[in-house]
């Protein structure tokens, strides 16, 4: 995704000029660091308001992604971006699986989002099929969202866990068949009424459609993860979807939250008081 790269210019500064005069250099620089990180904090603000008005219920993780890099007296120059590391411009990145910037590009650019830590491990695991990717049902399966169109972290990680998608060496958090059974919690009745056996899932058990991508038994379902229980597990509902990889058309630019935010006139004002202060300390 793009950045926001600020430079430090030293015009329209005539009105400290004086105070300019009294500065050593490595006061001078000392006050322009200070000045440029004065905007990247303003410029952050900004892009974090521009987030939470252009996108739909945005996650904390994406309007707090906003990161600089602090100016420092050898390097006068400051760019901003949504990225979980700021010292590791453009990040590969982070512990979370996906870095915000990553999420955000298709946004700025248009075009296809970068896959989620999640879809990659189900596609690993043969589940989620080449070219899809994943979406909530309309109505979110019950707890299993988090109110802004995504699904909980701990909800997610019980998905992954069930299916075996978990693919680090020595990586345990898979799910055991004891775990599965004790979350399926099935049970065998016999029915008066009908004089058989009733099987029962008082839990819920999870389990995957292909739809139409596939000619088997899950055809008249759409593509993705379902859950099942009740008698004969015939209460079944959309966990997560498998839709086609989506192309998004461009919502934000950084070069305009930048103009809006009128960034060079906020650096001249701060600069100007910077170095007063430089001067009266």
């Amino acid at each position: 995704m793009a950045s926001i790269e600020i430079k430090l210019k030293m015009d329209g500064l005539g009105s400290v000029q004086k105070q300019l005069a009294r500065l050593a250099g490595g006061e001078l620089r000392e006050a322009q660091a200070r000045a440029l990180n004065d905007v990247g904090n303003h410029l952050r603000r900004a892009m974090a308001r521009e987030f939470a008005s252009a996108f739909d219920r945005p996650t904390p993780f994406i309007t707090r992604s906003p990161k600089f890099v602090e100016a420092t007296p050898d390097n006068l120059s400051l760019r901003i971006l949504p990225t979980l590391d700021a010292r590791n411009l453009p990040s590969r990145g982070g512990k979370v699986g996906v870095d915000p910037q990553h999420v955000l590009q298709a946004q700025e650019f248009g075009g296809h989002r970068a896959d989620k830590r999640s879809e990659v491990a189900l596609r690993r695991a043969g589940i989620l099929p080449n070219g899809y990717q994943t979406a909530i049902p309309r109505e979110p399966y019950p707890g299993s969202d988090d109110g802004r169109g995504n699904l909980r972290g701990a909800f997610l990680a019980q998905l992954i866990s069930y299916f075996q998608a978990y693919s680090e060496v020595g990586f345990r958090a898979n799910m055991s068949a004891r775990r599965k059974a004790k979350l399926e919690d099935r049970t065998t009745y016999s029915s008066i009424a009908t004089r058989r056996q009733q099987k029962m899932i008082r839990g819920v058990a999870y389990f995957v459609a292909h739809g139409r991508l596939r000619d088997d038994a899950s055809r008249h379902l759409e593509p993705g993860i379902w859950a099942k229980s009740g008698t004969h597990g015939s209460d079944i509902r959309p966990v997560l979807l498998f839709v086609k990889r989506p192309t998004y058309t461009p919502r934000i630019s950084m070069q305009a939250i930048a103009d809006a935010a009128q960034a060079e006139d906020y650096l001249a004002k701060r600069l100007r008081f910077r170095i007063r202060e430089a001067v009266d300390q």
